[in-house]
């Protein structure tokens, strides 16, 4: 049988594969090879093609486990399998002999082995910390493990079992996200759950053919990596919605920057195909271009077209988000422990009280189980599922809304069953007191510029994560261009280099957004010639994130050369040190015209830089001319307090504009 299967794939052509001709001496896939030594005078033989590269399989070997071996992927290998007749799930085992026939399709050259020992889930942590001769001990900053991660480490591997994959909805506003989940919870909520959506607690399950998924109705992206922020990494799979009728947006770039930061697989969903003009090749075109390469192209993302309107391609991608999850080996629990899981969403009841959305991630929930979730204690009082169903117990992947809280919690916070009520009370207690030492200490800063200056002079190998925002399209490609042709340029010199990694390019001002993926992800965030929204300004500076605006591009990259060589000098940042809003105007000879202003907060400067900014724009930025209290000349004028204000170089102030003063100083 197996000769005729092999008889039959060598018939079979296509492009993009290779035919496999076992060299006649080896003796098939097992034999010696051995080459007879060349004559001198024998006439000269055409180059033989290049040998391929071997691969040692056992006897029978999984589908997902040979295309980890052929390092392709698994949709790819039964594709293969297909077309030589062979049906197989990506869980699968199948015998030698096909998986040799595969495995000559890309490339390799199959040699049997014994059968492997298997291989232990948990792996030894890596030391955080190291020593070297004659220097002082150096403990890099670790980030905590996030709950995904403490299931795979603690936990032993035979208690793990499969769960249903949690997937989030991610993409451009307006390209169907909603609606997609709306015709997904329609078309495929489970025959027992009819009777329709009673409760909306923020995330649902749905079924196909007797599998379920959990979908994530409320993250965006920015809120998706806010959690992320704070150590719950809940979701297991991103799917990206694109409009085929508009194709990749600056939302979709953010998306998939904030996918891959949180290293989770990325479905993309083309959806509203029904459109006369849509064009779906023109989006997998684009997605290419940002390094998501469809699997029909020879790529490792799964593309999908629906349509949400018309209910089109629903089964597909619930098929497709099986495949992926089977393919992942970290969706995995253990039902026999006490439950963990994260909130996603809290609120205040007149009638329940405090109650709580609960994504279970681990272990198995029941009533009158005794939990504590950040500083909110309490015992599960009753429990819902998602169509306001009551239940008694929940199992993992399984979102639960909860009564019986002593406060509302925060998203993000981890929920924990433990013992009894005495000893979640203890350990709320616990985790409020560190919450209030660790406000009442420096915020730790993400990785800086400067920090990046501390590495390289202590011989550290590290990266530098970075998001760069530019002002036009034109001026942002030639700035990432020469970015990474400074790193490699670097890298190719020193023999510790500090790697450096834009996870996200775009243009527009610098976001709230911007700065959420840049905490997350420990980034620095680098900005040619845009704006610094006021809202993303004062995130920044809450939580210390390293921002730095230039409008020169030789500049910004002697900053980043100088970072990376460990020559940085001290950087300077701008400081509003207070506001001022326009209530009237004068004009006065010999001067021109002047503001008069009321300091709503800080100190008005005369030594500063002035902004005015009107409807959230900036219109004028220039030196202050002069500063008056009444009829004097005066250094400052603080909160509370009216004042003159005159600019130079400007006079046309409107009533209710808001002069910003701005120093600027040196860095701690």
């Amino acid at each position: 049988m197996a000769e005729d299967t092999r008889r039959s794939s060598a018939k079979q052509t296509g492009q993009g594969k290779r035919e496999h001709v076992p060299n006649p001496r080896s003796g098939g896939h097992s034999g010696r090879r051995e080459s007879a030594p060349q004559r001198p005078d024998a006439p000269a033989q055409v180059a033989a093609p290049p040998a391929p590269k071997v691969v040692e399989l056992p006897e029978t070997i999984t589908v997902r486990d040979l295309a980890a071996r052929l390092e392709v992927s698994p949709i790819n290998v039964i594709r293969e399998l297909m077309q030589n007749g062979v049906m197989a799930t990506i869980n699968q085992p199948i015998d030698f002999d096909s998986a040799a026939i595969v495995a000559s399709a890309f490339g390799w050259d199959a040699r049997p082995i014994a059968p492997p020992e298997p291989i232990p889930l948990v792996a030894p942590q890596e030391p955080v910390a190291t020593r070297t001769e004659g220097a002082a001990e150096s403990v890099a900053p670790q980030k905590p493990l996030t709950l995904r991660q403490r299931v795979l480490v603690e936990e032993r591997a035979e208690g793990l079992v499969s769960r249903p994959p949690i997937v989030t909805i991610m993409g451009h506003v307006d390209h169907g996200k909603t609606s997609l989940l709306d015709a997904i919870r329609r078309s495929n909520v489970a025959a027992e759950e009819a009777g329709g959506i009673t409760q909306h607690i923020g995330a649902y399950m749905v079924e196909h053919e007797g599998r379920k998924v959990t979908f994530l109705d409320t993250p965006g992206h920015e809120a998706f990596t806010a959690m992320r922020a704070r150590g719950a990494q809940v979701t297991d799979i991103a799917v990206l919605v694109v409009a085929a009728d508009d194709g990749v947006m600056p939302q979709t770039k953010e998306a998939i920057a904030h996918a891959r930061a949180a290293q989770v697989p990325i479905i993309v969903a083309i959806n509203k195909i029904d459109k006369p003009n849509a064009n779906p090749e023109l989006v997998k075109k684009q997605l290419a271009d940002l390094g998501l390469v469809p699997d029909e192209w020879g790529g490792n993302t799964l593309f999908i077209p629906v349509s949400a309107k018309q209910r089109k391609g629903i089964d597909d991608l619930l098929e497709g988000i099986l495949l992926v999850a089977e393919s992942v080996d970290t969706i995995k629990a253990n039902p026999n422990r006490p439950a963990v899981g994260t909130i996603i969403e809290s609120k205040l009841s007149r009638r329940e009280g405090a109650t709580a959305t609960v994504l279970i991630q681990n272990g198995t929930l029941n009533v009158g189980d005794a939990f504590v979730a950040g500083v909110v204690s309490g015992r599960v009082r009753a429990m819902f599922d998602f169509r306001g169903q009551r239940i008694k117990r929940a199992t993992p992947s399984m979102p639960v809304s909860i009564i019986g809280m002593s406060d509302v919690p925060e998203a993000g916070d981890i929920f924990e069953v433990v013992e009894d009520e005495r000893v979640a009370r203890a350990i709320a207690a616990q985790n409020l007191a560190n919450r209030q030492a660790k406000a009442a200490q420096p915020q730790r800063r993400p990785t800086s510029l400067d920090q990046i200056f501390a590495m390289a002079t202590s011989n550290q190998v590290k990266k530098l994560p970075m998001i760069v925002k530019a002002a036009s399209q034109g001026s942002l490609q030639p700035l990432v261009e020469q970015l990474n042709k400074l790193s490699e340029s670097l890298n190719a010199k020193s023999e510790t280099p500090v790697q450096l990694e834009i996870i996200l390019q775009a243009t527009g001002d610098i976001t709230e957004s911007d700065v959420d993926l840049a905490i997350a992800s420990d980034a620095v965030i680098i900005g040619f010639e845009v704006g610094l929204d006021p809202v993303a300004r004062r995130k920044a500076e809450n939580d210390r994130v390293d921002i730095r605006i230039y409008d020169v591009i030789y500049k910004l990259l002697e900053d980043v050369e100088q970072a990376m060589r460990g020559m940085l000098k001290p950087k300077v940042v701008e400081r509003v040190a207070g506001t001022a809003e326009v209530r009237q105007t004068f004009k006065i000879s010999k001067v021109g015209i002047v503001a008069g202003v009321r300091v709503l907060t800080g100190v008005a400067l005369r030594q500063a830089m002035a902004r005015v900014v009107r409807k959230g724009e900036v219109v004028h930025t220039g030196p202050v001319a002069s500063l008056k209290r009444l009829t004097e000349d005066v250094r400052e004028v603080r909160q509370g307090f009216e004042c003159g204000v005159a600019l130079e170089g400007f006079g046309d102030f409107q009533i209710g504009d808001v002069i910003e003063f701005v120093v600027q100083e040196e860095s701690a």
